[in-house]
């Protein structure tokens, strides 16, 4: 787009408006109109950043302040200059954003929201974290930092300490000369501490005198009884100044190690700063990204000029598909805006700006755009308005493409009408006849008819209102404009006779033309009311089923979290009494080594087991097809659907069965059941334990996962009450299923001190021996 284009659509006043976005100097330098892209595959890329970014501004701020430009300082570290602490804080800065970067990006891809575009840039950027952490532990805003090195750290001690025993000193000389002082304080002159004494009594405090008041009644001394403790911290001062020095030159040594990367990073946060910009102003006017389109048809859905104010603005709806429009009709009713409004929607999308339309509008590419619109006479020429839009439109014609974009405000005006409205006429049918796409504006009735001859060119018009005598700012498409000076007359009662004269002077032809028009313009408003009313009722009930959707997803999640919160609840009083019967276990125990007999541990280890089988299962629905109408007996293992959990049925009471889930009894439904095809454990039989009776050995070969965690978990208690010191677990090769079962059970016993595999005389990989506490 040249010069006068730009200004003639104000699309600089958009730019600037853009810039006002941007966080760093170096990205509002680069917004400018080189933004506007001519290739379809960079202007598709440009809309897919810029929508990633509006993506991830739906549901959150992202922040872009603090950036700034890296690489000044990379290149000033490269040619041997030390990098300042102010220097340091900024790249940091950049270096942080880049994190913050990073971890929301990763966010989304957590939750599974794609941003293709914007991950793009976001997966070069590295991930070494090492230079941010060293300049956090060296510097932050009061300067370097004081464990920035021990030599540095030890020089500052040492400076406090001599600092401190001056203000010692000082404070006795304050105590004993007060009389002599004009104010009780110790303050700083030349970096070094003084006392304000009175000048009529400066003999009286022997020491340096380092300045004197405005007024010159106080004079600032240094007592000679601090001057050599002010001298050695002078010289720690400069020892502190040589090892910050150091440490800088050491941090800006690791700056030039990582320049390729910084330079990456600086590449990487201005171009998200730019595309930050253009999301947010897109926010800013509720812009959408439009659709681009390689057929070469233009839609725009309730489009509106951005510079003027969203409550007053009005909207039109342009589709113009693949033709050229002329806007017919009388001045003041709104064509100027309507055509800057198309040429600046077009300018913003192929510079990745969201346009001011609604979504599904869609926009060709064009290679470029040129207009003509409004009084740009030039006075250094010193042509007339005629001869400036003559002038501009000459060099249009001579390079404009069938790519291009033209746009035409009152085409042949400031001459005389027969004369312009031929001109006009002989312009257009030379950019059309090189397929040039064009948007002209006149007042010329002449160029209805041309409209009418043509199949590449369609009429429009902006609507008024008779009834107010103003316009309406509405754009009409395929009616074509019409003076209203008749109907204006009938409203302000000219004379009737006058009105009839002026009606036949003018031609019974244009009469019914007139009358033609007026009818189609009611139709069309009548059908736009309409298809308001249709898009209100359709955004209203969209509202509702959005909210609706909202509801429900926050039932879904408190049910869920409700049904949470009681299974740990209740995992935790099993967890709790599970405790108390490994407490009583520890006490047989001890009874057992003082030699208590016939203990019956079978009670005592079932119950703990029973504990350990009512955790909540989540996947126990995944067994559960349909429903069950199987008789159900007293001792049947049970799914209870409505806790997902398992149990055993203890009673049945026609349709209620009441069923034992681990230490809880409940009576359930039996529409709430399922039986579950499990083996029915044989009841243990009550015995004694003793040494003799627990084998050394478990073979679980051939056993089922469940049944032989069951199984190791009873002989563990049982070895434990036997206080055997090692036993072994035969569990065979094959898929090391229930190798895994045995280490997982015995990983989580309290009693059990380790486990190893066995030895090859010992069975090798199908063996686990285990030694107990």
């Amino acid at each position: 787009m040249n010069e006068r284009t730009i200004r003639a659509l104000e699309f600089n006043k958009i730019l600037e408006r853009v810039k006002s976005y941007a966080m760093s100097e170096k990205t509002k330098s680069k917004i400018s109109p080189k933004l506007f892209a001519t290739s379809v595959i960079e202007v598709k890329e440009n809309l897919a950043e810029t929508d990633d970014i509006l993506t991830i501004l739906r549901h959150q701020n992202l922040e872009m302040a603090g950036i700034s430009d890296m690489k000044v300082y990379v290149k000033r570290a490269q040619i041997g200059s030390v990098l300042t602490v102010d220097e340091f804080l900024k790249i940091k800065s950049n270096l942080y954003r880049k994190d913050t970067l990073n971890r929301v990006i990763e966010s989304f891809k957590e939750n599974e929201i794609e941003l293709q575009s914007i991950e793009r840039y976001t997966s070069q950027l590295p991930e070494d974290k090492s230079l941010y952490k060293e300049i956090t532990s060296t510097i932050d805003e009061s300067g370097v930092l004081d464990h920035a090195s021990n030599e540095l750290l030890k020089i500052r001690r040492q400076i406090t300490r001599e600092e401190s025993s001056i203000r010692t000193r000082l404070n006795d000389i304050l105590r004993k000369s007060s009389k002599h002082l004009s104010d009780s304080i110790i303050t700083m002159r030349n970096n070094r501490f003084v006392l304000p004494v009175k000048a009529d009594s400066q003999s009286s405090v022997r020491g340096i005198v380092h300045d004197v008041s405005a007024t010159g009644q106080t004079v600032y001394i240094e007592p000679m009884a601090i001057v050599e403790l002010s001298n050695k911290i002078a010289r720690l001062r400069e020892q502190e100044n040589v090892e910050v020095e150091k440490i800088l030159v050491e941090l800006t040594e690791r700056v030039v190690l990582e320049a390729e990367s910084l330079i990456l990073i600086d590449d990487i946060l201005h171009h998200l700063d730019l595309v930050h910009a253009k999301a947010k102003y897109g926010n800013a006017i509720n812009g959408t990204i439009p659709i681009i389109s390689e057929d070469e048809e233009l839609h725009l859905t309730k489009a509106y000029h951005p510079l003027i104010d969203i409550d007053e603005v009005v909207k039109n709806d342009i589709h113009i598909g693949d033709l050229s429009v002329i806007i017919t009709g009388p001045n003041t009713g709104g064509k100027t805006v309507t055509i800057k409004t198309i040429g600046l929607c077009a300018a913003l999308a192929q510079s990745g700006i969201p346009i001011p339309a609604l979504d599904g509008s869609r926009l060709p590419v064009f290679d470029s755009i040129y207009a003509d619109i409004g009084d740009e006479q030039s006075i250094e020429q010193s042509l007339s308005t005629f001869s400036s839009h003559l002038t501009n439109i000459s060099h249009i014609l001579d390079v404009a493409t069938k790519d291009s974009l033209v746009i035409l405000d009152e085409l042949g005006a400031g001459t005389d009408p027969e004369e312009g409205a031929a001109l006009a006429i002989s312009i257009l049918e030379f950019l059309l006849d090189k397929n040039i796409k064009t948007i002209a504006t006149t007042h010329y009735k002449e160029l209805k008819s041309f409209s009418y001859s043509r199949e590449d060119v369609i009429n429009a018009s902006m609507e008024f209102d008779v009834d107010t005598l103003s316009p309406t700012y509405r754009l009409m498409i395929g009616i074509p404009g019409k003076s209203n000076a008749f109907k204006i007359s009938e409203k302000l009662k000219l004379n009737s006779s006058v009105i009839r004269r002026a009606e036949e002077l003018s031609g019974r032809d244009n009469f019914e033309i007139n009358e033609m028009i007026e009818s189609l313009e009611r139709h069309t408003k009548s059908a736009r009311i309409h298809e308001e009313e249709t898009y209100q009722l359709l955004k209203e009930t969209k509202d509702i089923h959005k909210t609706l959707n909202g509801f429900m997803a926050d039932y879904e999640y408190q049910k869920t979290r409700l049904i949470e919160v009681a299974e740990d609840k209740a995992n935790t009083i099993i967890k709790d009494a599970e405790r108390k019967a490994s407490e009583i276990i520890e006490e047989l125990e001890l009874m057992k080594s003082l030699g208590v007999d016939n203990i019956e541990s079978h009670k005592l280890i079932e119950a703990k087991k029973a504990l350990t089988d009512s955790y909540y299962e989540k996947d126990i629905k995944k067994e559960v097809t349909s429903e069950d109408n199987t008789e159900l007996h007293v001792g049947d293992s049970v799914d209870v659907l409505s806790y997902g959990q398992k149990g055993d049925v203890i009673e049945v009471d026609g349709d209620e069965v009441t069923v034992q889930m681990g230490i809880i009894k409940m009576k359930i439904p039996r529409n709430e059941l399922k039986k579950r095809k499990e083996k029915k454990v044989k009841p243990v039989i009550s015995r004694k334990v003793s040494r003799q009776s627990v084998p050394n050995k478990l073979d679980l070969r051939g056993e089922r996962y469940e049944d032989a965690v069951i199984r190791l978990d009873r002989y563990i208690d049982q070895v434990v009450l036997s206080n055997l010191n090692e036993v072994e677990i035969i569990h065979g090769k094959g898929t090391g299923a229930l190798k895994e079962a045995v280490e997982k059970t015995l990983r989580r016993h309290s009693k059990v001190k380790s486990f190893r595999q066995g030895l090859p005389s010992e069975g090798g990989f199908g063996v686990t021996i285990v030694t107990m506490k």
